[in-house]
C-alpha cells in the first residue's frame, strides 16, 4: 500500500509539472484560457487526494496565480483566484520549512532573515511563492496592506537568484523584478532606474526571446517617463518577432496581443 502510494504521487507530480510545461509551450492564448480551468479543477482534485503534497500544491498555486492575474478580466474573480493560489503557496512552503509558517505575522527584518536560512533545495517553491504573491498583490492594488508586502516579495526574488545561479529561466525573474520597482512610483519606494536595468537584464539574458519583458519596459518603464520613441520602439520589435520559443511561447503570443493595444493607445497616452 505504501508503495502504490508514493507512486501515484508521483505520477501526480509529474503531471503537474508537465501541465504548466504544456501551458507555457502553447502558442493559442484562447485554448488555454477556455481549457485551463479543466486544469485548475485537476489539480484540486490532486490536492484532494494528496492534501500534503507541496510540490503539487505549489504547482497549482503557479497555475492559478498565472491563470487569474493575466486571463481573468473580473477584478473579484481575479482576486479569488489569486487568493487560493496565495492559501496554495503559503501551504506548501510551510509543509516543506516550518520557519516560513508565521511569515504573515512577520516584519521585513524579520521576514528576511528567515529567507537568508532557505537554500537551493527550496529554490522552485520559492519562486512559485513569490508569483503568487505578485499575482494576488496585483489583483488587490487597492488594498495597501497587500501593497505593503511589495518589498517583501522583491526580498523573495532577490533570495531566489542567489540560491539558483543555474536557472535557465532567469530573465524571467528579472521581469518580475522589473515590474515590481516600476509599480510604485519613487515617493512610495519605486526605482525607474533599477527598472530599466532589470528589464534590459532579463531582455539579454533571454537572448530577445522574452517578448514580455520587452512590453513590460515599454508600459512600466518608458510609458510612464513619457519616452514616445521608446515606448514605440520596443513594441515594434515585439511584433516583428517570432514568438515561437521553447519556455516562452505563451507569453510571447500573449505580449504581442498587448503590444498591438499599448500601440493602438499610445496617441491618446502621448
Amino acid at each position: 500500500m505504501s508503495s502504490c502510494t508514493s507512486i501515484i504521487s508521483n505520477v501526480s507530480e509529474g503531471l503537474a509539472n508537465n501541465l504548466a510545461i504544456s501551458i507555457l509551450n502553447q502558442d493559442d492564448p484562447e485554448l488555454v484560457r477556455d481549457g485551463a480551468p479543466a486544469y485548475l479543477l485537476l489539480l484540486d482534485s490532486l490536492i484532494e487526494g494528496d492534501p500534503e503534497n507541496p510540490i503539487i500544491l505549489s504547482a497549482a498555486a503557479n497555475l492559478y496565480a498565472s491563470y487569474g492575474g493575466v486571463f481573468v478580466d473580473d477584478n473579484e474573480r481575479a482576486k479569488r483566484l489569486t487568493r487560493k493560489a496565495l492559501t496554495y503557496s503559503n501551504k506548501s512552503l510551510c509543509l516543506s520549512l516550518v520557519l516560513t509558517c508565521s511569515w504573515d505575522e512577520y516584519n521585513y527584518e524579520k521576514f528576511v532573515n528567515t529567507l537568508e536560512r532557505i537554500d537551493k533545495e527550496y529554490s522552485k517553491l520559492l519562486l512559485n511563492h513569490a508569483v503568487a504573491s505578485l499575482a494576488y498583490t496585483r489583483a488587490h492594488s487597492a488594498d495597501w496592506n497587500a501593497i505593503a508586502r511589495l518589498p517583501h516579495i522583491q526580498a523573495l526574488l532577490e533570495r531566489y537568484i542567489i540560491i539558483s545561479v543555474d536557472d535557465a529561466m532567469f530573465d524571467s525573474v528579472y521581469t518580475y523584478l522589473g515590474i515590481m520597482v516600476t509599480l510604485r512610483p519613487p515617493a512610495l519606494g519605486g526605482d525607474y532606474d533599477k527598472g530599466k536595468q532589470y528589464f534590459e537584464l532579463a531582455i539579454k539574458l533571454s537572448e530577445g526571446k522574452n517578448l514580455n519583458a520587452k512590453v513590460e519596459y515599454a508600459a512600466g518603464y518608458a510609458k510612464p517617463l513619457y519616452n514616445r520613441d521608446m515606448h514605440d520602439q520596443l513594441l515594434t520589435e515585439v511584433l516583428a518577432a517570432n514568438p515561437i520559443a521553447s519556455g516562452y511561447t505563451l507569453t510571447n503570443m500573449m505580449a504581442q496581443e498587448r503590444a498591438k493595444l499599448l500601440l493602438k493607445s499610445a496617441d491618446d497616452y502621448f
